[in-house]
Formats: C-alpha cells, structure tokens, sequence
C-alpha cells in the first residue's frame, strides 16, 4: 500500500487517502475511515460509492462511509472504474479483488476477528450485492454482512417508485447508467450484473437493505429484500422516514450533517451488533430437554 495525501479534512483526523496494488491489474484509489481500536475488532467494511455506474468518486462516498465509520467500522472506500469505460463485469472483479485484498489485511486494518461487511449505496449498492455474489461463489473470504442503501437493482427502471419520481421525463440518469454499464442484453440476466434478478440467492450473507419514502429505488430494495427473506437470508428492509432526496443525497458531499445520520448510525450498530456470532453454550452447562 502505497499512502498518499489526503484533502486536507481537519474535522475528519481518521481519514486518509492510499493506493493498493491488486493483482493483475491496475492499483486503485481507496479512502480509509476510522481507526483500529487496541485491544479489540472493529467491523471492517468495503464500500462502495453511488454514480449511476458512470460517475462519482472517493469524495461522493463520504458521506455513507463516514456515517458507517461513526458507527464502529473501519471504512474502506473504493474508487471502483465506471463506465463506459469499463462497464460490467470490470467493476464487479475490482470489487472483488479489493475485498479480498481488505480480508488479507483485516487484522492490521480493524484488529484480531475483524469481521468483514460490504456495503454500498445506489450502483454502488448493486456492486456489493454482486461482489457478495462473487465471494459465495469462490467460497472466499467469509462475509459477515452487507449494507445495501437505496441498491440499483433494476434495469428496467419500471417500478412504481421510480416512475413516481420521474414523471412525465423522457430521460433518466439511472437508465443512462444502466445502458452504459451493461455491454449488451444478456448481460441484464447475469447475477453479478442484476443480483435483483439472481434465482441463487441461498448461502449470502446477513443484509440490511435501506431506502427512503421517496426514493426512486424502494421498490426494488423491498423486493430485493424480500426476495432474500425468502430464500431464507436474515434481511432486513427499512424505509428512514426521515431520509430526503435519496439515493442524489447519499452520494453529494454535503457541508452539514445529513438530517437522517443519527438514525442510519443507530441502524448500522444494531446490524452490526445483530450479526455477531452467537456464543456457544458452555461443555459443562446442563443441555436442555
């Protein structure tokens, strides 16, 4: 890990800026959040920034990352390469490579038992659902959880939700997004491209899926979410009622405190706390009838 500079954030000491080398491929761009705590283990998130597929970089990102850090986790957040020039499946693998790159240093990065987490908002969303997929499927590395907010999921953009928020509009930024990033009509059947349309969905890891009241992305987070309860994952849909503007406001870096923090940082702790492993029953206590 090569460190770099950061922009100067005297309000924020536990952020800095690096560049990781992956293997076989060009190094990317991270941002670290938060800090190891002696003694103990922080859970340790990969994360992932909204754009559409097609923007966004490490500053759309703080404002999720820095809330998940302000919950306990230490944050690393991914400047992942968009499309058009480099449209599924290149930002699924780099995701996945930076995972597993996180997992090699997770005791230095969060300390002894550090669990790992994913998480991402709006295309972002989407990318940790998919690399989710991935470690699954390659049975490496173990996932503790993933945070999905407000997770691009449809590339049909024909939920009610989103045709509630566009109206009568003949354009629209998330289906722009979605034809750039896939390469051609299959691979809108792909699970790692769609995972909203992935018929495996056993073996995935515990999930907290987030939206807001008038998000364009609810219907497919809740269907999502469901989808995942039936197949008999421990997810959890939320709507924060006093979420605004979402997902544009999850992924604008903001000069003052998002109206929603203390709820999503509540949320973030409780999902953490509820993913941990349950303690094993003692060898000497009395086993029930």
């Amino acid at each position: 890990m090569v460190p770099r500079p950061a922009n100067p954030r005297p309000a924020q000491p536990t952020e800095s800026d690096a560049c990781i080398a992956l293997p076989q491929r060009p190094a990317v761009d991270v941002r670290m959040y938060g800090k190891r705590v002696p003694g103990g283990a922080a859970p340790l998130v990969l994360h992932f920034h909204g754009g559409a597929f097609v923007a966004g970089g490490l500053d759309n990102g703080a404002t999720v990352a820095r809330l998940l850090a302000s919950a306990g986790a230490v944050v690393v957040s991914l400047a992942y390469p968009l499309a058009p020039a480099s449209p599924f499946p290149q930002g699924v693998e780099v995701g996945y490579d930076t995972l597993e790159w996180v997992y090699k240093h997770r005791v230095k990065l969060a300390g002894q038992g550090a669990r790992l987490f994913l998480a991402g908002e709006e295309a972002g969303g989407n990318l940790a659902a998919a690399v989710a997929m991935v470690a699954r499927d390659r049975a490496h590395p173990p996932l503790a959880g993933q945070i999905l907010l407000s997770p691009m999921l449809d590339p049909c953009v024909g939920t009610a939700s989103l045709r509630a928020s566009t109206g009568v509009a003949t354009g629209c930024k998330w289906a722009d997004g979605w034809q750039q990033y896939l390469r051609c009509p299959m691979d809108a059947e792909h699970p790692y491209a769609v995972p909203g349309v992935a018929r495996r969905l056993a073996d995935l890891p515990p999930t907290l899926v987030l939206s807001g009241n008038d998000d364009p992305m609810r219907d497919e987070a809740r269907a999502y979410a469901e989808r995942l309860s039936g197949a008999g994952i421990a997810a959890t849909f939320n709507l924060v009622t006093n979420a605004k503007g979402w997902p544009d406001a999850l992924y604008t870096p903001l000069t003052a405190e998002c109206p929603c923090a203390a709820d999503l940082q509540q949320q973030f702790r409780a999902f953490f706390e509820a993913t941990l492993p349950r303690q094993k029953a003692s060898a000497d206590q009395p086993k029930s009838c």
